[in-house]
């Protein structure tokens, strides 16, 4: 005769063996998914920006009037990647500057939050170039706080899908 309890035992086993078994296949798939994501936007991003994802580093910092969006060559003699990321930062300042964010909805694939405020307040936000070392910035301030909170959904934006690591937090501004 079956032990009623060793019976509830072994459908309760075999119940935490499935939902295990879902719970891990439901991850890879998920992180299948997101690598499939950022690889199809890094291929966009080599593209669209005339230098390589993969030479290249993105940083974006969140200041308290706004941030900055920062791309660096990997390597300091990497002179080509270093022009490439300038041409295309001046042309993405100036973009900007006008309420036109084509260029970052056509990498990620979709409209990133905070562009629609961007746009209606475009002449409410400054997008300043700057060459660096390695590359250039743009830094973007405004006194409007609902640009800035535009800026700053912009740049959690993308340094989620760019996966960069970088702080999502406001940090001092370089000026103050």
């Amino acid at each position: 005769m079956l032990n009623p309890r060793a019976a509830k035992g072994n459908c309760s086993r075999a119940l935490l063996v499935s939902i295990l078994t879902l719970t891990i296949s439901t991850l890879l798939l998920s992180q299948q998914a997101t690598q499939s994501h950022h690889a199809a936007m890094n291929a966009r991003g080599d593209r669209l920006m005339s230098f390589s994802q993969d030479k290249t580093t993105h940083h974006f910092v969140l200041y308290p009037d706004g941030g900055a969006i920062d791309i660096s060559a990997n390597d300091p003699g990497d002179i080509a990647s270093r022009d490439k990321i300038r041409t295309h930062l001046q042309h993405i300042a100036g973009m900007f500057s006008d309420g036109n964010f084509d260029a970052p909805m056509l990498i990620h694939a979709q409209t990133p939050p905070g562009v629609s405020t961007l746009q209606k307040l475009h002449k409410d936000v400054s997008y300043k170039f700057e060459e660096t070392d390695r590359g250039a910035r743009i830094r973007i301030a405004s006194s409007n706080p609902e640009a800035v909170r535009a800026v700053h959904e912009f740049l959690r934006f993308q340094i989620q899908d760019h996966q960069t690591g970088d702080p999502q937090t406001i940090t001092p501004s370089p000026e103050s």
